[in-house]
């Protein structure tokens, strides 16, 4: 047993110092660019078109301790969380479709080359007509946002198997439910998990995109409102409080959700460095 720990620490002490050198580096690059945002606003002195870092800081603040900034944050975050599931069930079945036989490829292919093309954001109009001013419109364009990358990027994934490594699984016995689980899944997951990445920031940027322009409604619109009532408002400080509040979500998904995901899987597994 000690000498299996002794072996295991070794590969173990690597990849956590480098993800401590990592954390390290992103730490000293954001406070890089706090300190220019501060310099050039205290420089500049017009808090109506740049407040600095400290005005941006004291109106979020003021806004969570209100209440306000909180509850927009929340409601994002819950049409996201709706429309994110969505968009990627959908791709699970388009993809699954696509790599079961030819008719399901033609279809994915047609469809992504239809729609792919096409900004969620031009579907707003249409999103509106179908479903009217609320939460369904939202859903609808960002499930348009997630659901094309995701399906390519699986197709791709699946399809990018070497056919060595698929003979090795059918050598083993593996067949149906359990081929896929332990040989396709796992080949094809850097590119999965890539397309869940793109997938997440297409969903986040079209969502605060489509909530500047008609939100959910007034009384319960999100962090796109809160930022385009605030703009109307001349309340610059505010406007970039909204703005640094996506930004921090941004950065909490993509450095410890898919980092941690990526660190565990992908780069453990030795297909990603």
């Amino acid at each position: 047993m000690a000498d299996a720990s002794i072996a295991a620490s070794p590969s173990a002490v690597p990849w956590r110092s480098e993800s401590a050198a990592g954390l390290f580096r992103r730490v000293v690059i954001l406070a890089v660019l706090a300190a220019i945002w501060e310099g050039y606003a205290t420089w500049l002195a017009n808090p109506l078109l740049l407040p600095s870092l400290s005005a941006t800081l004291r109106a979020a603040f003021e806004g969570f301790a209100s209440g306000e900034l909180g509850d927009r944050t929340l409601t994002t975050l819950s049409v996201l969380a709706r429309g994110y599931v969505l968009g990627v069930a959908g791709a699970c079945v388009l993809t699954v479709l696509a790599v079961s036989n030819r008719w399901g490829l033609e279809l994915l292919n047609t469809l992504t080359a239809m729609f792919n093309p096409l900004p969620a954001v031009a579907l707003l109009p249409i999103a509106l007509l179908w479903f009217g001013l609320g939460t369904p419109s939202l859903i609808f364009v960002i499930v348009h946002s997630v659901l094309w990358p995701v399906s390519l990027s699986g197709l791709s994934g699946f399809r990018s198997v070497p056919p060595t490594l698929r003979m090795a699984g059918r050598n083993l016995g593996l067949t149906g439910l359990g081929f896929v689980i332990q040989i396709l899944v796992p080949a094809a997951f850097p590119a999965i998990l890539a397309g869940l990445k793109i997938g997440w920031a297409f969903a986040w940027r079209t969502l605060i995109a489509a909530e500047l322009v008609f939100g959910v409604s007034s009384r319960s619109g999100g962090l796109g409102w809160y930022i385009y009532v605030n703009r109307n408002q001349l309340e610059t400080a505010n406007v970039f409080a909204g703005l640094l509040v996506v930004i921090v979500i941004g950065l909490i998904v993509e450095g410890l959700l898919f980092r941690t995901i990526a660190s565990r899987t992908v780069e453990r597994w030795g297909q990603q460095h």
